[in-house]
């Protein structure tokens, strides 16, 4: 789970990144309950506007998806309860949306996400890192990179340039 700001010219600030993890040899709804204590936790401490879940539309291992499935009605459930929208966004999107290329490898995404909040080294572990693209993601695509730009948006990332570029072809087409 991870938590961060974003400024008005799309300036990414790190505010927290939690992992709770589980024993695979613990009752299912134990399991649950766990991690849904985890992002209850997280989401009273913070208080977000928005909350992001990876989408999972296409997935050859079923127990990822179903495991995925089960944490994100947790994570609805808890944002619900809250009044807190939710946004969907699967892995290619979060990928694109801090790397510039929707196949990046996991080393490609803990780097660019240290380079975007301005950490020291990638977030450990590799779930933390991609619990933080997922916040980055979404909180760039609340408004469209093909906005009009505000006062001071001139310090794009090249993931970000590259994605409002994309965005105005696309557008033109």
């Amino acid at each position: 789970m991870g938590v961060v700001e974003i400024g008005a010219a799309r300036r990414a600030t790190f505010i927290d990144v939690a992992v709770v993890r589980t024993p695979a040899s613990m009752e299912l709804s134990q399991r649950l309950l766990t991690i849904g204590s985890g992002i209850e936790e997280l989401i009273d401490q913070h208080k977000p506007d928005a909350i992001a879940l990876e989408r999972v539309f296409a997935q050859h291992n079923v127990s990822t998806v179903m495991g995925i499935a089960q944490i994100s009605g947790v994570a609805f459930f808890l944002a619900a309860q809250r009044g807190i929208p939710v946004g969907l966004h699967t892995p290619t999107e979060v990928k694109a949306a801090v790397t510039g290329y929707g196949g990046a490898e996991k080393d490609q995404v803990g780097a660019m996400v240290a380079k975007i909040l301005r950490l020291a080294s990638p977030p450990k572990p590799a779930d933390a890192a991609d619990a933080l693209a997922l916040a980055i993601c979404h909180g760039w695509r609340g408004t469209p990179l093909s906005a009009p730009r505000v006062a001071g948006d001139t310090n794009l990332t090249p993931a970000q340039a590259a994605w409002r570029a994309a965005e105005q072809r696309s557008r033109s087409s």
